[in-house]
């Protein structure tokens, strides 16, 4: 499989529509994009990154306002083939030994 890569900053990104592994679509994810897998047999699925800071100034919680209060961590997400927001999405094996990942554009 032929990669075209060109660099951005300190991050390798893909170009056009080439297929990922699981490794190289969570570069992407930390880079703010969402992926799907082609493999997936539900239309509309895709993972996205939440971060913490932002679900604490949605939530007004873990700013360190009383003593040993906890911050929140950043998640993974998926949006479900019902049209729900999962949160706290675990990737299967199947997933991540999958080479059939893509940035939705």
């Amino acid at each position: 499989m032929y990669l075209r890569l060109s660099m951005t900053g300190a991050f390798l990104m893909l170009k056009g529509g080439q297929k990922m592994d699981f490794g190289q679509a969570l570069t992407q994810v930390k880079l703010g994009k969402s992926i799907k897998r082609k493999g997936w047999n539900g239309k509309n699925q895709f993972v996205y990154l939440i971060k913490g800071r932002d679900l604490q100034k949605g939530l007004h919680y873990g700013f360190g306002e009383y003593l040993g209060e906890p911050t929140i961590t950043d998640t993974l997400a998926i949006k479900t083939t019902s049209n729900q927001i999962q949160v706290g999405w675990l990737a299967s094996q199947s997933d991540m030994l999958s080479n059939d990942w893509e940035v939705i554009e």
